[in-house]
């Protein structure tokens, strides 16, 4: 006994124990987490001003799992990432989709859903007709046709004005696939650009498929249509995912932990029907 108390004092005279303290007293214990609330049914924001929608709730989920007290807090969408970056929160969870090109300045947990992106226009509109309506085209597995699929409704929207939201990965596909064939416009939020596309200021407009198909539902918009085909993966990312400052490995790993549990007792699975009325569980 007297030995092993010599030996604990020598330890922690040496530090040899530093490591064991340093974790402990690195413990996460509070989060603050950065949303939208204006991109349903990711997230919403309800006529008394609290925050809704999937996101919420899977983050009430996450929090609880990880053993930590979260505070959910509203954030303009393109001041995001630099916000994060600055300290004013811990994490994001915006249907934020993991791109490479957002992968360089921070870090993402694994995915908790994914949607692809997808167009809508309003009922009357030449564009109802898009060809390849339902279609589903991977920018990673199937580049080759993707832009095939992109080639055949050149023509159609050659001209047409575009509304997307500013930063989104729907802003970088017009750029990338369609720069110089449509006339883009772009909002601070998908809300606006759904408000321009029905008082025909655009033609169509381009935003994650969940939100999409929960938007056209509304009695408010039930002008809109979705049309044409639906796009995933490459730099449209792998899914929604939470958003993490770079080498913030101990948050990653706990949200990774809490989300993999989630897919596994169904919880994303029944939020996800719940909100957007499939499946989103990322495979």
């Amino acid at each position: 006994m007297k030995k092993t108390t010599v030996l604990m004092a020598i330890a922690i005279a040496t530090g040899l124990l530093a490591p064991a303290a340093k974790a402990e007293e690195s413990n996460v214990t509070k989060i603050t987490i950065a949303t939208e609330g204006a991109f349903p049914p990711y997230n919403l924001t309800r006529a008394d001003g609290t925050l809704d929608g999937y996101e919420i709730e899977l983050s009430k989920y996450l929090c609880d799992h990880m053993k930590v007290e979260c505070t959910v807090i509203s954030q303009s969408f393109d001041g995001m990432i630099p916000a994060l970056n600055a300290g004013k929160f811990d994490a994001i969870m915006a249907g934020m989709s993991a791109t490479e090109k957002r992968k360089e300045v921070i870090d993402f947990s694994i995915s908790y859903g994914s949607t692809g992106q997808a167009f809508a226009t309003i009922k009357g509109n030449e564009l109802e007709s898009l060809p390849l309506k339902g279609e589903l085209f991977s920018l990673a597995s199937n580049e080759q046709g993707a832009r095939k699929a992109v080639e055949e409704l050149k023509p159609i929207i050659k001209g047409k004005v575009i509304g997307v939201q500013t930063a989104s990965i729907a802003a970088r596909f017009i750029d990338e696939y369609l720069k110089g064939v449509v006339q883009v416009r772009e909002y601070k939020t998908t809300e606006q650009h759904d408000l321009d596309l029905l008082a025909g200021r655009v033609d169509f407009v381009m935003a994650s498929m969940g939100y999409l198909k929960t938007t056209v539902e509304k009695p408010a918009n039930s002008d809109m249509i979705i049309v044409g085909p639906r796009f995933q993966g490459g730099f449209l990312g792998a899914g929604s995912s939470v958003g993490l400052r770079k080498g913030d490995t101990k948050l990653k790993a706990m949200f990774d932990d809490a989300i993999t549990a989630a897919k596994a007792d169904g919880t994303i699975k029944r939020l996800s029907e719940k909100w957007f009325g499939f499946d989103l569980t990322p495979q």
